[in-house]
């Protein structure tokens, strides 16, 4: 499916690419000779505005070709390098917080063309806690972000009453797992922030994060707990509701492997149904 925003960039970029061109290669000369024929009939030298009107041009025109650098160096920036993105949700608290915005790096992993994303250029692979922005596997249209722990073959297994997680390398097409990895976690600490739950009239349920000084308290709210994680030289902080049980039945459950273990594919789909944070 074809991203729509960058489909309208690309060919704006085309269409105001087309008139510039027509303006320098064919336009532009033919109003300089224009010009160049009225000063040499008058005998003198004619001021800029009196060149204008001898040689006009048409605002379409120079509204297109004056747009296009601008438009170039949008699609250019916005494609191959760099792209603003507004964090949606509250799941990578409290490392990005809701409407953070920031900048994805588009040419870490492949340079891809800008309306389908096919990988033209191969420039990298993940690693181990990136933090990627993605395309959700079943509904295109929505734009997520995770941070990436698993690789290709890894047996991950998420442990819901402890809150940690274990990955085995090398657990692929049936071959003995390797050593666990080492994933050491700081204690649980109270957090800044803390976490509202309410229910609108018709019962939809909602919930707010407000980050408050230790002490303080707020109406129907939770203090959250934190702690850190870290893998390998990778280090981030976990947010915790601290009366919340893990739900999990509702745990994404891979064919073949017990509750809560996954065997990391060789694709890109995250739908594990575990929250990273």
């Amino acid at each position: 499916m074809a991203n729509m925003f960058a489909l309208i960039l690309v060919i704006a970029t085309l269409v105001t690419g087309v008139l510039w061109c027509l303006d320098k290669f064919i336009f532009a000369p033919k109003r300089r000779e224009r010009q160049a024929a009225a000063q040499a009939a008058t005998g003198e030298q004619l001021d800029k505005k009196t060149l204008k009107k001898v040689g006009p041009k048409p605002g379409w025109l120079e509204t297109g070709a004056s747009v296009f650098p601008v438009l170039a160096i949008v699609l250019v920036v916005r494609s191959f390098i760099y792209e603003p993105f507004q964090i949606p949700s509250g799941s990578m608290m409290p490392t990005l917080l809701i409407g953070d915005f920031i900048l994805v790096e588009k040419f870490a992993y492949g340079i891809k063309d800008p309306i389908y994303q096919k990988t033209l250029i191969e420039t990298g692979h993940p690693k181990r806690g990136d933090i990627v922005v993605f395309k959700y596997p079943e509904d295109r249209v929505w734009t997520t972000l995770s941070a990436r722990w698993g690789l290709p073959g890894d047996k991950v297994t998420y442990d819901p009453v402890a809150k940690q997680v274990t990955i085995q390398p090398g657990c692929s097409s049936g071959q003995a797992c390797g050593n666990a990895l080492p994933v050491t976690y700081s204690n649980v600490e109270p957090s800044d922030f803390v976490q509202t739950f309410s229910r609108s009239n018709g019962g939809e349920a909602s919930s707010g994060f407000w980050q408050l000084p230790k002490g303080e308290t707020k109406a129907d709210g939770i203090r959250l707990t934190e702690r850190q994680e870290t893998l390998g030289d990778v280090t981030h902080r976990i947010l915790m509701v601290p009366i919340a049980q893990d739900q999990v039945g509702m745990y994404y459950h891979q064919s073949g492997l017990p509750l809560a273990t996954w065997i990391v594919a060789a694709r890109s789909v995250l739908h594990d149904g575990r929250q990273p944070g």
